[in-house]
């Protein structure tokens, strides 16, 4: 029996480094996925990419931990594969039009799929939940639920108001007048995962000093004694508020203020919470330049990867001499062939 399911990517808008403490998001599923067929049977899960050397090998019931496996990119799939359980394997391809290592949620997008064509049963967010430990498993990062969730739960036409805490999804419509554009910076993320599980350990130590810090003030932030702890909880507590702020301004058709948010954002990221680069501050600085554009900032873990700009409708799509992609809100995954 052949199944055939698809996962989309996807941009995160505003509330980046807040899904880990319980906090607020607003990313998009984008219209650029992955799909993955697999004739089931047997006893492993042989994947072909048309994008990889090497095909994903992953025997059912395995002992090899899942971020020992090569190639590397089937760490992602062994890891779906620990942690479903599958009773059957099966033979198949993955092809994928989003773009890999660029921050799109590449890695999130083939789990889900991957997850689905293998015969996944639930909600959204249990498919998300699984994926989460799939890809913690697969990469040692200790990553939140945001990614995964963005590309199971994805509304077209809308962005999600996702509290990581409670997990409740509130679709936010995106304007018909505005464009969004992701612009690869060139530089690829070398030091994100390492730092990232620094910044997830700063914000634990800053939450056993002040409480949870998806309920702290700013005020509660000035309380902590640690410089460095103190910057990383300003970010997060700030970023939780331009994430309401941000909703206000979608659903009043303020896209200007939604710019100036993004902005906001960015320099929190690159002053608080220490994850920008120059490359991306030059990249952001000039997007915001160009006619058209209300606003910019990275986007994703930081250290490299991509940033994200909020354009007019009518306005171009600015030519800075790197890859960018015009993406649109999307719906999330599903299983467009299911087994007969």
């Amino acid at each position: 029996m052949t199944v055939v399911a698809r996962a989309p990517g996807r941009v995160n808008l505003i509330g980046e480094h807040t899904d880990t403490t319980g906090g607020l998001v607003l990313p998009m599923a984008i219209d650029r996925r992955t799909v993955v067929e697999i004739e089931r049977g047997g006893s492993t899960l042989h994947l072909v990419s048309d994008d990889e050397p090497d095909a994903a090998v992953v025997a059912l019931g395995s002992s090899v931990p899942p971020a020992e496996v090569h190639p590397v990119w089937a760490r992602y799939v062994a890891g779906v594969v620990e942690v479903l359980r599958p009773a059957v394997g099966g033979r198949g391809r993955v092809r994928t039009d989003v773009p890999i290592g660029a921050g799109l949620s590449s890695s999130a997008a083939l789990e889900v799929a991957v997850a689905l064509a293998l015969g996944f049963e639930g909600t959204p967010i249990e498919l998300a939940r699984a994926c989460q430990s799939a890809e913690q498993v697969a990469s040692g990062v200790p990553c939140g639920i945001m990614d995964q969730l963005a590309s199971a739960a994805g509304v077209e036409g809308h962005a999600l108001l996702v509290d990581c805490h409670t997990l409740d999804v509130e679709p936010v419509q995106i304007p018909d007048g505005l464009r969004i554009v992701v612009v690869d910076s060139g530089q690829r993320r070398a030091l994100a995962t390492s730092e990232y599980g620094a910044r997830r350990a700063q914000c634990e130590a800053a939450e056993a000093a002040i409480g949870p810090l998806r309920s702290a003030t700013v005020a509660d932030v000035e309380r902590i004694a640690d410089a460095v702890l103190r910057r990383r909880a300003r970010h997060v507590v700030t970023e939780n508020e331009r994430v309401r702020a941000a909703v206000a301004a979608l659903r009043e058709g303020a896209v200007d203020e939604l710019g100036s948010l993004l902005v906001d954002g960015h320099r929190s990221l690159r002053n608080d919470f220490e994850v920008s680069t120059a490359v991306l501050d030059e990249l952001v600085e000039a997007l915001c330049r160009r006619p058209g554009v209300h606003g910019a900032r990275l986007t994703g873990a930081g250290f490299g990867g991509c940033c994200v700009a909020l354009l007019d409708a009518d306005a171009e799509v600015p030519d800075l001499g790197v890859r960018s992609w015009v993406v649109r809100p999307s719906a999330g995954a599903s299983v467009v062939q299911a087994p007969t």
